[in-house]
């Protein structure tokens, strides 16, 4: 079995005149926890959007789990699972009936289905929960499940873009305890974006600084805290970028607009 389930060759993206993404290439290793760091405007969301295929690159190549993202989108769709930055669960159905619309999108059997949304809500402490209605829920209840409702079918890698944004310190602490959690449990590659520079010291295996749409970082969290000679994460991206990091904008990810556009095609 192949160790790189993602690879990324010279992968740009340009939008008329301006290169919002410029020669992207780095690799994450399966089972990997991968951050993918950088200040707004980097470039972060727009290489997550074609690393998941809604976006085309205009250059270079991504291999998801050895299949090319361009030419097998509808392959490499069913590999992996999403949480948006914007919220994308509906508020007017229950937490088990947006599982369970999930698990139809993905062709998960009945009986498979059945028994995996309960495993899920039980594993994010929601199964008590599973018949109220999803705009009854807190921040906190929402992003754990949309994580659950993301890994529903199996896939190999789960992509989380601003995971715990908006919460309070404690709900982001055990957001990523789930995160990490499910990592351990479904052996599964978590590939994130942040701008929580103590949560991806802290949970990534790996980082990749981007800026400008260029790479200019990539390593352990300990090696670019020792290349910059600083204490934190956050001390050595300001150091290495020469700014600190915003919270990064929607971006015009709106989730469920996006799932369904990723499913029509």
């Amino acid at each position: 079995m192949k160790n790189n389930i993602i690879e990324v060759k010279n992968l740009t993206k340009k939008f008329g005149s301006f290169t919002a993404v410029n020669g992207l290439s780095f690799n994450t290793q399966r089972g990997q926890v991968f951050g993918f760091l950088g200040p707004n405007g980097a470039g972060k969301t727009t290489s997550i959007k074609m690393l998941t295929t809604l976006l085309q690159p205009t250059s270079g190549q991504i291999t998801v789990d050895g299949k090319d993202a361009v030419k097998n989108a509808r392959e490499v769709r069913e590999s992996f699972g999403i949480v948006f930055q914007d919220p994308s669960l509906d508020d007017e159905l229950t937490a088990y009936e947006n599982m369970e619309f999930h698990g139809v999108l993905y062709k998960v059997p009945p009986a498979v289905r059945k028994a995996r949304i309960e495993e899920l809500l039980r594993m994010i402490e929601l199964w008590d929960r599973k018949d109220d209605l999803v705009k009854q829920f807190s921040g906190g209840m929402k992003r754990r499940l949309e994580i659950a409702r993301g890994i529903l079918h199996h896939p190999q890698i789960l992509f989380l873009d601003e995971p715990t944004v908006g919460l309070d310190p404690q709900t982001r602490n055990h957001i990523w305890n789930y995160i990490l959690d499910l990592n351990q449990k479904e052996k599964i590659t978590v590939f994130f974006s942040t701008h929580y520079m103590e949560e991806a010291d802290r949970v990534a295996d790996e980082v990749t600084i981007i800026d400008r749409g260029k790479i200019i970082a990539q390593g352990t969290p300990a090696s670019l805290k020792k290349k910059a000679r600083t204490k934190t994460l956050e001390e050595a991206f300001i150091k290495l970028t020469g700014h600190g990091l915003r919270d990064e904008d929607a971006s015009g990810i709106e989730g469920m607009r996006m799932m369904k556009k990723m499913w029509r095609r």
